[in-house]
């Protein structure tokens, strides 16, 4: 196999209990999610990685394909590597398990990034903001890029930082979005990698392969998604959904 799908999907969430498991329109959320990324024509195969026993079932019930992983991990990452151990693949998709938005478009795009050119071990996205709220809203990041579109910094503040600009609007604003693409032998690469001090200080992950010096390829998508964390992020993905986007 060349390119596999997985979506980490824990039970537990401290803002939206059992958010994987949460009703949007007569399905879970994690039915919309595996359905749309099922669309993506570059995945060889699609698989939920799940602490839980309660969403393997129901997601067995709707014709996926789910496994357990242990319940120690800390980050969908580690779960993902868990699930890849065995696997012959050479590019690994993570999904994420609370984008019930995702396009199947996002998901060709970052794993053709690192089929085409074999320089690169990781990829994600990125998103132009036109919504002004999420430019200084924590819970959306922020990604800069350098001209050649590799990551120059993730944060949840708003960069670049244009307080002093004469022009304030004449900067753009890109959301990152959170769905990534790995070579195999960079997964279990950064696994390794010690945390670093800017993950921690910005709770992002993706700073870690960035402070030990690994390139992030960043691909700009005309599509948006929605995270859902809290009750008004639910209420704002079935109100999209509901309007045919």
């Amino acid at each position: 196999m060349e390119v596999v799908g997985i979506i980490p999907a824990r039970y537990g969430s401290t803002r939206l209990a059992a958010k994987a498991l949460v009703d949007i329109l007569g399905k879970p959320m994690i039915q919309h999610i595996y359905e749309r990324a099922k669309t993506a024509s570059i995945l060889d195969d699609l698989i939920v990685a799940t602490d839980d026993e309660r969403i393997r079932q129901v997601v067995e019930s709707f014709g996926g394909k789910a496994v357990l992983t242990a319940k120690e991990h800390t980050s969908g990452t580690e779960r993902l590597t868990e699930v890849m151990f065995d696997l012959d693949v050479k590019v690994i998709i993570n999904i994420q398990g609370d984008e019930p938005l995702v396009h199947p478009s996002m998901i060709n795009d970052v794993a053709y990034a690192l089929l085409e050119d074999s320089s690169l071990v990781m990829a994600t996205l990125k998103h132009k903001i036109t919504d002004p709220t999420e430019i200084n809203n924590p819970n959306v990041v922020k990604v800069v890029t350098n001209k050649h579109g590799f990551a120059l910094y993730f944060s949840r503040s708003a960069i670049p930082n244009n307080v002093r600009a004469k022009n304030a609007s004449s900067a753009a604003f890109y959301k990152h979005i959170g769905i990534y693409a790995y070579t195999k032998d960079f997964l279990f690469t950064f696994k390794g990698l010690k945390t670093s001090s800017l993950e921690e200080a910005e709770s992002l992950e993706q700073l870690r392969a960035l402070e030990h010096g690994y390139p992030i390829k960043v691909i700009q998508t005309r599509y948006n998604t929605v995270g859902v964390d809290t009750e008004e992020d639910l209420r704002k993905a079935i109100q999209i959904i509901q309007d045919g986007v």
